[in-house]
């Protein structure tokens, strides 16, 4: 891997890491407030997210051939997730950086999800 490329994956590492972080804030936020309506779900979709992004990061940084496919799944996810912390955002802050963090996760990660592994 050249160090172009490894720049290119360690910016994304840090979005999935940012991404990750995030998303584990807001659903220990959203289970503490006790709130299991809408904000159930955010939590739920968040903690989603933070495992997809967890295994994300792994398999870049390792160099995985397969982390075009993983890529591709942790974008969708972190749209929808920034999806549903935007529904929150104006009303708890860390529903906003988590729609932030996942915003800028799907943008790196969907520079790698067409590097696909043939099989």
């Amino acid at each position: 891997m050249s160090s172009t490329s490894e720049r290119h994956f360690d910016d994304c590492i840090e979005a999935c890491e940012e991404a990750l972080h995030a998303c584990q804030n807001c659903a220990a936020h959203d289970i503490r407030d006790g709130n299991h309506g809408d904000q159930g779900a955010c939590a739920l979709l968040n903690l989603d997210c933070a495992d997809i992004c967890a295994a994300t990061l792994n398999l870049l940084a390792r160099g995985s051939p397969h982390h075009g496919e993983m890529c591709a799944l942790c974008a969708h996810v972190c749209r929808l997730c920034a999806e549903e912390c935007a529904k929150h955002a104006d009303q708890h802050e860390h529903c906003a950086r988590c729609q932030a963090a996942c915003e800028a996760c799907a943008t790196a990660c969907s520079k790698h999800s067409a590097e696909r592994h043939d099989l």
